[in-house]
């Protein structure tokens, strides 16, 4: 059979079996995608890009009182929801495509469950952090710069190792559903590799939080 008659046969095999599940469940898996994009991509402008311009002795406090309230809400909008989202979604795929959810019990026994197990209690956490403990502390401090009751001092610092603790697992988050997913993309070596993987994945983000704050701010140099 000629290529074009082959590529005919089967978007024909395709068509005739299309149904509302598998449309639902493609549906969820790209809204899932955007959704996660827009969290961890938040997630990483807080952590690597906001807290550096914050402690930069070049940022005018004055200027603070204005810019943060108006830039913090805007960005913890799209972070919360993009994380409840991508929450939401992702418990959809867990229950069609691993029997109901049972995506835990089996991962003992199989390394691919074993890869999105991971993915899934490192992003529920995740998910929790953000809308049980950074976006409640969060709120009050940003609810104080702008006239409203006082912030207890120790909320900042709550908030931010919320957030430290969500960006250290974000990377091997990632690594559970990739290798979750799509099989072909694991870590050669079995549950030693995932191991090493999630490891790896922590000393990347390290390396990230030591780099950002060395980052230049110049362009013009002349």
């Amino acid at each position: 059979m000629d290529p074009v008659t082959a590529t005919a046969v089967a978007d024909v095999a395709m068509a005739s079996s299309f149904n509302t599940s598998a449309l639902v469940l493609s549906l969820m898996r790209w809204f899932h995608y955007i959704a996660g994009i827009l969290w961890i991509g938040h997630l990483y402008f807080f952590n690597f890009v906001n807290v550096n311009l914050q402690g930069d002795a070049n940022y005018p406090p004055e200027m603070k009182k204005v810019v943060n309230p108006l830039m913090m809400t805007r960005a913890l909008f799209m972070f919360r929801w993009g994380a409840m989202f991508t929450f939401i979604t992702g418990l959809y795929m867990m229950d069609m495509l691993y029997d109901h959810g049972r995506v835990l019990a089996l991962a003992g026994s199989n390394l691919k469950a074993a890869y999105m197990a991971m993915g899934i209690v490192f992003g529920t956490i995740m998910w929790f952090n953000v809308w049980f403990v950074i976006w409640p502390r969060q709120k009050k401090i940003i609810g104080a710069a702008q006239g409203g009751p006082a912030a207890d001092p120790a909320l900042p610092k709550q908030a931010a190792l919320a957030s430290k603790i969500n960006t250290y697992l974000s990377v091997p988050m990632l690594l559970g559903m990739m290798g979750g997913a799509h099989g072909e993309y694991q870590l050669p070596g079995g549950n030693l590799g995932l191991l090493l993987g999630v490891l790896g994945g922590l000393a990347l983000v390290w390396h990230f939080y030591k780099l950002a704050p060395r980052v230049s701010t110049k362009i013009f140099k002349g």
